[in-house]
């Protein structure tokens, strides 16, 4: 299981991004996966790094088609290996 915290996002696009978020989350809640929104970014759990990598682009592609001319990735990564965590057991740990 590979969790990851990403923020997907256009510069030069105004003030307010809520509509390329809402497309960026869209894409994430179709695609079947355990997902968190926060208030600056969106953790997903995806069961290997090529899905997660799809689904980057799946929602780049949806910016640009919104119009985005630039486009951030802000992307954190946990690969662990020596047991199977997920976003809830995580959170469960540290409340």
């Amino acid at each position: 299981m590979i969790l990851s915290q990403l923020s997907i996002y256009p510069v030069g696009e105004g003030t307010s991004l809520s509509r390329f978020v809402k497309k960026g989350v869209r894409i994430i809640k179709d695609s079947g996966y355990s997902y968190k929104v926060g208030g600056l970014s969106t953790a997903v759990e995806t069961p290997d790094m090529d899905a997660l990598f799809d689904l980057i682009k799946k929602i780049r592609q949806a910016h640009l088609d919104e119009g985005a001319q630039r486009i951030i990735v802000d992307l954190k990564i946990d690969d662990r290996h020596d047991k199977n965590a997920t976003l809830n057991s995580k959170i469960s740990s540290v409340t």
